[in-house]
């Protein structure tokens, strides 16, 4: 079942210690509403696990914030626009756990998760040094060939947040085709949540685009113009100036004062 409740209400479902996702891929069709809106709680998040397969402005600003105990992410960063500051920062000075990730380990943990597995095993890092970084990444060997391999565990998501274009009142959500792995955490986390930019009667499928069909999610949020600054296309490109004034800011050691007006604008 499917249920349309307010941002204010869907940001209030995340609580303290959880592992939450943002669908999207890197500066383009992220949930930054729904990030904006965990900032805005009276009691904000803390302690939160980032689970993205590559993260940016949305999680920056959560780490900036001091909500983030642990990141796991193949790529931080803002893309053309370069590094992500907040979360380079703390990184650098030790105030947050970067788990070791590949793309491969995230793959491999989120499909031993949508299976219900312990595992997943692959030749993957066999040959490099990354599992003295992850000793939860053991080996094993091949019950058919004895081969050895590496077993990577299941990955656990509370909370997954994606952004779409529409969605309807049945509860079908329509995204554009940069799908990331959106499929993958409607099916891996506990509770799903979309942000779209307009509710319509009924959800089609376009060339450019792709149907997620209830009950694929649990809550349905309308917030336009909800991925800006990142792109949601064909609705809205990059806010580059937004991503240079956001950069500059945190260069000078004026992140604050940039999250207080940013979290005053709309929407």
């Amino acid at each position: 079942m499917h249920e349309w409740i307010s941002l204010t209400d869907a940001a209030a479902l995340v609580q303290d210690g959880q592992t939450i996702a943002f669908g999207g891929m890197t500066i383009y069709r992220r949930p930054t509403a729904f990030a904006k809106a965990l900032l805005r709680r009276p009691a904000r998040p803390k302690d939160l696990t980032l689970l993205c397969f590559t993260a940016g402005f949305e999680s920056d600003i959560l780490v900036g914030a001091g909500c983030v105990k642990t990141v796991r992410s193949c790529y931080f960063g803002l893309e053309s626009f370069g590094f992500a500051p907040m979360f380079t920062e703390a990184a650098q000075r030790g105030s947050i756990e970067v788990r070791e990730e590949t793309e491969a380990s995230l793959a491999l943990g989120i499909r031993a998760g949508i299976a219900g597995v312990g595992f997943m095993p692959s030749r993957a890092w066999i040959g490099t040094d990354l599992s003295r970084l992850r000793p939860d990444v053991q080996t094993i060997r091949d019950p058919y060939s004895g081969e050895k391999l590496m077993a990577f565990p299941a990955i656990h998501c509370d909370v997954a947040i994606i952004h779409g274009l529409e969605g309807d009142q049945h509860g079908n959500v329509r995204i554009n085709n940069n799908v990331g792995v959106d499929i993958e955490l409607i099916y891996l986390a506990d509770i799903v949540i979309a942000t779209v930019e307009r509710v319509v009667d009924h959800v089609e499928r376009t060339l450019d685009s792709t149907l997620i069909p209830a009950p694929g999610t649990n809550y349905l949020v309308h917030a336009p113009r909800g991925a800006w600054p990142t792109s949601c296309y064909p609705d809205y490109p990059v806010g580059g100036g937004e991503f240079l004034r956001y950069v500059d800011a945190c260069n000078a050691g004026k992140f604050d004062a940039y999250l207080d007006a940013y979290l005053s604008s709309e929407p």
